[in-house]
């Protein structure tokens, strides 16, 4: 793989028309059923009430203006150093279209992830290792499976479902799935292997990206682009360079706005989260960054949560331009994948208050006992609308209420009882994953009988 070669023109690009393919992957996504229910799942703080917080939607628009302007300044001096008079193609792909890449590959990176954050995917996972020998029709549960397809209902992973959402043809939609381009899908790969393949001691095999069901759509599209096979059995491949700009912008999101949103529901101090950015803004020291100005002006405005909001956009200028010098410094390394970490974690190398600020997230936002307590409630609302899917739908002989149940699954994710035991889970797991938050409550309170509704 090489720079002028690690993307796939199309043939809108080569014609260059006004709206490129990749304009049209931003857009789809905008406009997706599945992007427009981040605005209720949970970011950190869960179902606010009046304060406005961060929710998966805002936190993905915003990881993509980060990752915007991230493609924009890695695009242009990779078009000038490898592409301008050599490549013409990929020199205009760098210069105009890596942009829309980055930002439409960050709209994605969340899409597959379940209501309640990383306590919906634990909650999913859970319960298939707790009830692995329950007896369905005589057969204990874990036996309805292949070993790899049980690995990845063990470790369920939003990763993976966002590659599922976007590929997928799903019943009574689009042939194509989305139809979003493969550089665009790559970008978002971060743990470019199956469950199978997971090794927790490499960055890029930490978690996985793709479940069984997608294995054939992943490796199609892993040799469209070149990508560097690292195994056959497990399928293992080596990340795609623009991975580590989604990555980044995602890293610089959530490390600098969780804090904003803690001091806007009064969690953390003004003074607190307002030194905690300026210390990284001095030790970043952007050639653009007069520290004196800055600490001055966020003094001078009265509004503490205008004067908090000032200094994030500082911090995220500052953490944006560091974060595309670092790509461009090891650019050779990572187009010939000997790269193995994240651009953030090398930044948090030379500025020690990156760490402070992690360390701060982790113990006074994170473990907050309200965070807490609400990702226990919704861990045990999807583990109790799994109790009663899961059965019922793995059941040959169905009872009265396991086919009232199934009636509920919508009819694009509609069960095909020909198919295999793994094949109609996933699409129960279609179901409840792409479920809100506030909808996964009611639907859980209804099917429980704590809430009863009397009209339609």
């Amino acid at each position: 793989m090489e720079w002028h070669n690690c993307y796939q023109a199309t043939n809108q690009q080569k014609a260059n028309i006004d709206r490129s393919q990749y304009q049209r992957d931003f857009d789809r996504l905008i406009f997706s059923s599945s992007f427009r229910r981040l605005q209720n799942k949970t970011q950190v703080f869960p179902l606010p009430g009046t304060s406005f917080v961060h929710n998966r939607l805002t936190h993905s628009l915003e990881v993509a203006s980060v990752g915007r302007s991230l493609g924009s300044l890695v695009g242009k001096k990779i078009a000038a150093i490898h592409c301008e008079g050599k490549y013409p193609e990929a020199a205009s792909f760098f210069n105009y279209e890596l942009s829309n890449v980055i930002a439409a590959g960050c709209l994605a990176h969340d899409i597959g992830n379940p209501a309640f954050g990383h306590s919906g995917e634990a909650a999913i996972s859970n319960y298939f290792q707790t009830f692995e020998n329950q007896n369905i029709e005589g057969t204990n549960l874990k036996a309805f499976y292949s070993s790899v397809e049980w690995g990845d209902l063990i470790n369920f992973e939003g990763n993976a479902n966002a590659f599922r959402i976007l590929t997928q043809a799903f019943k009574g939609k689009s042939e194509i799935g989305m139809g979003i381009t493969p550089a665009t899908l790559a970008a978002i790969l971060k743990y470019p292997c199956g469950s199978d393949g997971v090794n927790k001691s490499k960055k890029h095999t930490k978690k996985y990206s793709f479940f069984q069901t997608e294995r054939d759509i992943f490796e199609k599209l892993a040799e469209t682009l070149s990508l560097k096979k690292e195994s056959s059995d497990p399928l293992v491949y080596c990340r795609h360079p623009f991975v580590y700009l989604v990555e980044a912008a995602d890293d610089i999101c959530y490390n600098i706005i969780d804090m904003e949103d803690a001091h806007r529901i009064s969690l953390l101090s003004k003074d607190l989260v307002g030194e905690a950015f300026l210390n990284v803004i001095q030790e970043l020291n952007h050639d653009d960054d007069n520290l004196s100005s800055i600490r001055q002006r966020f003094f001078n405005i009265s509004d503490d949560n205008e004067s908090i909001a000032y200094l994030r956009s500082k911090c995220i200028n500052s953490l944006t331009n560091a974060c595309a010098d670092i790509f461009l410094t090891y650019e050779n390394e990572i187009i010939n994948t000997r790269f193995d970490t994240s651009l953030f974690s090398i930044l948090e190398k030379t500025c020690p208050a990156i760490k402070h600020i992690e360390e701060i997230s982790l113990n006074r936002i994170y473990r907050h006992h309200n965070i807490l307590e609400i990702e226990i409630a919704g861990f045990n609302i999807l583990s109790g609308l799994l109790e009663l899917y899961i059965p019922a739908v793995l059941r040959e002989f169905k009872s009265p209420i396991d086919k009232t149940i199934l009636r509920l699954i919508p009819k694009q994710f509609d069960v095909d009882m020909e198919q295999s035991a793994y094949l109609r889970t996933m699409s129960v797991l279609d179901h409840i994953s792409g479920m809100t938050d506030a909808y996964a409550l009611e639907h859980y309170r209804k099917l429980k009988g704590i809430q009863m509704t009397t009209g339609i």
